[in-house]
């Protein structure tokens, strides 16, 4: 009965993670794969405006640089929609000194509800939008000027109703984790979302998402109550058959800080994951018209269980396969098949680094590559102790939003000191 059971479980580890490192590596399995995920080129004309969503809670220390990086864009046809607690007068304040001096591109939204989150910020502001296209972004955000005239050629070029571009942490150096939390930036963004994009079933990326106003009020814009929005509205979408386009490019890619404290990570990590148990038990995807669509959904939106049931199962197969008296070796080493692909991709991982390195012109040393491997088994501890901590929290019913606090650790980071 123990016999069975381990070899099991090892073999449903085993394809979990086979299926995950496949996924993962979507975008470089040919040269024409990887030349597609990339923008066209745009043809330099301006048929849509923007209005550009910047919701911020106690932001003060980043706001004014995010607002100023907007308003370098080459796009002519944009607004900014600033939107502020009513209770937070520092943030406030920056907000409106913004608005003072961007030439009337920048306006301030007051968030009045009483529990403060993402969503209801972003529903506050959307009867004020004026845009053909709403985009969000975070308070933190590095927006490269060039990113909404390629995004307006993209709607243009593919008649996508929504086009998700691409969001990078770039302070790899900052400490041992943000490395890891990078690299899995430039695997989600730069590879499996495209994936996602070709099966027609996608969780949208937080930020440096657009869609179609239109297309927005007809689904009546964000879930208030639900703690990974973005990702609720990519299922609705996908799920009413709406045409989502991704495109990455590392020169147009939002650049963000990684999570400054252990702590601030694994509270962002519990909130995702809780928002993909919310919206897995909303059902939306149950409406997807393939078979295929609906076992993508159900996998990706269950994927907390799955690293919460890792998490815990994982250690205890191998203690049982050690230590344990009596069990055959075949079944010994069947328990150990999950490592397979764990080292497959420890290697992916050293090559997307050096390639993250590359495209982003970032000095990537030897104690790197070390600082990669020797973190890998403590930062899926990590990951795997969110998910725990996100499925008890579901189970308590409790779903108060942990805000991410943000420094600015992300700018100006072109190189590693010395």
């Amino acid at each position: 009965m123990t016999s069975g059971l381990m070899i099991a479980i090892s073999l449903v580890l085993f394809w979990m993670a086979a299926f995950t490192l496949w996924w993962q590596m979507h975008a470089w399995r040919t040269p024409a794969t990887l030349a597609t995920t990339r923008f066209v080129r745009p043809d330099g004309d301006w048929e849509l405006s923007f209005s550009l969503l910047l919701p911020a809670r106690h932001e003060e220390a980043v706001l004014e640089h995010t607002i100023d990086r907007l308003l370098t864009s080459s796009h002519g046809r944009y607004e900014i929609i600033v939107i502020v607690g009513h209770d937070d007068p520092q943030t406030t304040v920056v907000a409106r000194r913004a608005a003072a001096r961007g030439k009337g591109k920048v306006r301030v939204v007051v968030d009045d509800n009483e529990k403060k989150n993402k969503p209801k910020a972003l529903n506050t502001a959307l009867p004020y939008c004026v845009g053909d296209v709403v985009g969000v972004f975070d308070a933190e955000d590095q927006v490269h000027p060039e990113l909404l005239v390629h995004v307006d050629h993209a709607f243009r070029a593919t008649g996508a109703d929504v086009v998700q571009g691409g969001v990078q942490l770039i302070n790899f150096h900052s400490n041992w984790y943000s490395l890891r939390n990078c690299l899995e930036y430039f695997f989600w963004f730069r590879s499996r979302l495209h994936l996602h994009a070709k099966k027609n079933f996608i969780p949208l990326g937080g930020n440096t998402v657009f869609v179609r106003a239109d297309v927005l009020r007809e689904v009546g814009g964000w879930d208030p109550q639900c703690l990974a929005e973005d990702c609720d509205l990519g299922v609705r979408l996908s799920s009413l058959g709406k045409k989502v386009v991704v495109a990455y490019d590392a020169e147009l890619v939002t650049r963000e800080e990684t999570p400054g404290s252990l702590l601030a990570l694994l509270k962002q990590r519990t909130r995702w994951n809780q928002g993909f148990l919310q919206v897995y038990r909303k059902g939306d995807w149950h409406q997807l018209p393939s078979g295929r669509q609906r076992m993508l959904a159900r996998y990706t939106l269950m994927t907390p269980f799955f690293q919460a049931f890792a998490g815990l199962i994982i250690p205890a197969n191998v203690a049982i396969a050690l230590f344990l008296d009596g069990v055959p070796i075949g079944i010994a080493l069947v328990t150990f098949l999950p490592l397979v692909p764990a080292a497959i991709t420890f290697v992916f991982e050293v090559v997307g680094l050096h390639d993250f390195g590359r495209q982003y012109g970032l000095r990537v040393r030897l104690v790197h590559y070390i600082k990669l491997i020797i973190g890998g088994l403590p930062y899926q501890m990590l990951l795997s102790g969110a998910a725990i901590r996100a499925v008890w929290r579901e189970y308590r019913g409790r779903s108060d939003w942990e805000l991410t606090s943000h420094v600015g650790a992300h700018l100006d980071q072109d190189q590693i000191p010395a």
